[in-house]
């Protein structure tokens, strides 16, 4: 039986994709056992198909996951260099907005489509790196050493996310799928209404701090934290039910993802504490 898992989904239409496997033919491919050399037919056809390449016959492995991701945060951590210089050159607003919105355009494709785009993550890993090190050269012009605090929580943060997942503290389950994917669509959402006020109204939920402030940013680290498990739990599934060798840049992409969030929202909530002191 099939698993809804779109993990498992992806898994189940790869065995079916055409490339000889061990698996019996499909209903779809065995004729009426009446017709003439019917099985014979069969069979000929079925050897015939191509033959699996070794990329194609290749599982995902957990070294995969890791190459990939350390390849894509290369990339973004050039990109972070290109903001960082830009800013202190004199380049500002073009340097935060104008990626940021062509990286998250990039970053929906690479997630909702079928095929695996290399290409479109280390597009999104450069232009998001732009964005992350002009940011990031902001706030450490406001706040001294705020950025290695960030990095640190971040850190901090993945290897507590992890060791929960691992100990099974936290597990995923559909229903907790559900709720952060909820979750995180209104909180992209109440970002993008925020932001487009901060432009064209002057005014964001962040500005001057307050208790607010605080609640909403420290409600982003923990939505962004909680995120992990489920790039956690795909890799581990993935590795399990032995995804191709290709879905290992959906995985490392996913969770680079999810780091560079978690670590805005932990900038931007210590940013709102020492405003405050």
């Amino acid at each position: 039986m099939e698993s809804k898992n779109p993990v498992f989904a992806r898994s189940n239409e790869w065995k079916r994709n055409g490339y000889a496997t061990f698996d019996a033919p499909s209903s779809a491919q065995r004729r009426p056992v009446d017709a003439p050399d019917a099985s014979a037919r069969t069979l000929e056809d079925w050897y015939q198909k191509p033959s699996a390449t070794a990329a194609q016959s290749r599982r995902m492995t957990l070294d995969d996951v890791v190459l990939r991701t350390a390849s894509l945060f290369a990339v973004l951590l050039v990109g972070a260099g290109v903001g960082y210089l830009g800013v202190r050159s004199g380049m500002g607003f073009e340097l935060v907005i104008v990626p940021a919105l062509v990286a998250m355009v990039l970053g929906i494709w690479a997630q909702v489509s079928k095929k695996v785009r290399p290409g479109v993550m280390f597009a999104y890993a450069a232009l998001e790196g732009v964005f992350v090190g002009a940011i990031s050269t902001f706030y450490a012009s406001l706040y001294n050493g705020i950025v290695q605090q960030a990095v640190l929580g971040t850190l901090a943060a993945f290897a507590g996310m992890l060791i929960a997942y691992k100990t099974g503290v936290i597990r995923n389950s559909p229903k907790f799928t559900k709720i952060l994917l909820i979750a995180g669509v209104g909180y992209l959402v109440f970002g993008l209404a925020n932001l487009a006020f901060a432009l064209f109204g002057g005014t964001s939920i962040y500005s001057g701090g307050g208790p607010l402030a605080v609640l909403v940013s420290a409600f982003g680290v923990v939505l962004a934290s909680l995120f992990l498990v489920l790039d956690f739990d795909y890799i581990e599934q993935g590795i399990k039910n032995g995804l191709p060798v290709r879905e290992s840049w959906r995985a490392g992409f996913g969770l680079m993802v999810t780091l560079v969030w978690l670590y805005l929202e932990i900038l931007r909530l210590i940013a709102i504490l020492r405003g405050n002191d």
